[in-house]
């Protein structure tokens, strides 16, 4: 069958906007291998020695060590909070239940330079800017949305029948919430986790407003890679990072395959 001269013609407006968004970053890989101290095409040679400056160096592998514990916690914190919300939103009918959720849904709307001014004067007065603890709860912030929309899609998908039915075989609500809701929302929490993980590891903006010098993350030392010295290290650590990013891409799909999958089959029985 002959495809038509629109259907070609989408193709190829396709094509131009994956190379559109694609080259710029592969134009980066290159230029990490390079065995110059500048940033230049044509390559002067080829050379693994910008990634063992980045790994043998304290600065880089420090501040990829601080990303990921405030990621990792930022996450938890999200995944419990988003959870439990999600939880009381999806059983509610009310006008305010709306409201909630778009005050919740917020931080994905809102530009996040907005929120990281808005967090350092909420912040400066209770003397927790350029800590730790103001990290975390700003970027548990930025990342309770990305756990809500798919723990709260799921819920909304859950078949009730489901619950009825334990309640009607003498479980109570919390052996049916163990039992039955939660391991049901189990992919959705894993996909909403690595979503907020994400938004927590890549943040730039409220980093440079909130961190001190003992909180310096790995895209602020970047940003900061920027201003003094552009080196050929610094395309190194942003490959690290476009492989990392990468790889949580692929578990976000390996989660929301196995969440329709579940569907899937609750649904054909």
């Amino acid at each position: 069958m002959k495809s038509s001269p629109w259907k070609l013609a989408y193709y190829f407006y396709c094509a131009l906007v994956l190379a559109f968004l694609l080259v710029p970053i592969a134009a980066i890989i290159p230029l990490s291998f390079s065995s110059g101290s500048f940033l230049t095409y044509p390559l002067p040679g080829l050379s693994f020695r910008w990634y063992e400056e980045v790994i043998s160096g304290d600065k880089w592998m420090v501040a990829l060590g601080r990303s990921l514990w405030i990621g990792v916690v930022a996450t938890v914190l999200s995944l419990i909070l988003g959870t439990l919300a999600s939880l009381g939103l999806a059983r509610q009918r009310a006008w305010w239940a709306s409201l909630l959720k778009m005050i919740m849904l917020s931080p994905m709307i809102v530009p996040v330079i907005l929120i990281a001014v808005a967090a350092y004067f909420f912040l400066a007065p209770l003397s927790l800017t350029s800590t730790y603890t103001g990290l975390v709860i700003m970027h548990t912030v930025i990342a309770v949305p990305f756990v809500v929309v798919p723990v709260l899609t799921a819920l909304e998908l859950l078949d009730p029948n489901l619950e009825r039915a334990a309640a009607a075989c003498g479980a109570t609500p919390n052996i049916t919430f163990w039992k039955v809701t939660l391991p049901s929302i189990v992919p959705a929490m894993g996909s909403g986790a690595v979503f907020a993980f994400a938004a927590s590891f890549d943040d730039v903006v409220i980093a440079l407003l909130l961190s001190g010098p003992d909180q310096r993350t790995l895209p602020r030392e970047m940003f900061s890679g920027l201003r003094d010295s552009m080196t050929p290290a610094l395309t190194a650590v942003a490959t690290i990072m476009i492989v990392f990013s990468t790889a949580l891409f692929l578990i976000m799909q390996a989660n929301q395959r196995k969440v329709r999958r579940l569907a899937s089959q609750t649904g054909g029985h």
